[in-house]
């Protein structure tokens, strides 16, 4: 059943680092798909070196756009199971059968980083606080609601299937999975920080939570 399984991953400029991950993640599953989000290096051309399909956007849009035009891609070429992870290297893909298995017997798997003093105070605080906002509002409770490696079948994104661009989608996805009551895991991950700055900001935080609370009473 490798071949129902589909990987997609969001890139922007990251050429330095694409090449690795993707050569670790094609040990664990077959049908792997970056979405270039309008880098201006040499992301693209990397990623078509390892022999995995690539799509492109001209413009640099936002993850949520990038994920959703790779998911789209991989419902529509028949994927059964879909997992998503950053293309930064943070995410082992070593992890992905761990989310698959998961996914056996729910709808949803959520991966969560263990908060140590390694992981940004920012973002240690962000998500503390985004995590208790989303369990008051849709009833889901979640260690970690900004990680970015999940896994979910593709019936299930035609529930969750967002609208938000940028990183608010990853919030937006679990309200949807809340509103629809699906069956949820979550799986402890690894993660590494290799760009203390990088991803979500204070900005972006702001924005989640006054879009979290939107959502609710839409």
């Amino acid at each position: 059943m490798k071949q129902n399984n589909y990987l997609i991953i969001p890139a922007y400029n990251e050429e330095k680092r694409i090449s690795n991950v993707l050569k670790k993640a094609k040990k664990y599953v077959q049908n792997i798909v970056v979405v270039d989000d309008g880098s201006k290096d040499k992301t693209y051309e990397n990623a078509k070196k390892e022999g995995i399909t690539v799509l492109r956007h001209v413009v640099n849009l936002g993850k949520g756009s990038a994920l959703k035009t790779g998911c789209d891609y991989a419902v529509a070429n028949g994927a059964k199971n879909i997992l998503v992870m950053d293309a930064d290297g943070q995410h082992d893909a070593a992890e992905i059968p761990k989310f698959l298995s998961a996914l056996k017997d729910s709808d949803i798997v959520f991966g969560y980083r263990k908060r140590t003093a390694n992981m940004p105070f920012v973002l240690r605080f962000g998500n503390w606080f985004i995590s208790k906002t989303t369990e008051r509002l849709y009833g889901i409770k979640l260690e970690d609601t900004q990680c970015g490696f999940r896994a979910f079948t593709a019936n299930v994104y035609r529930k969750i299937r967002w609208q938000a661009l940028d990183y608010s989608m990853e919030s937006e996805m679990i309200a949807n999975a809340g509103k629809h009551k699906l069956k949820y895991k979550q799986i402890q991950i690894k993660t590494l920080y290799l760009d203390k700055y990088k991803g979500t900001t204070i900005m972006d935080g702001i924005k989640i939570v006054f879009d979290i609370i939107s959502w609710r009473f839409r």
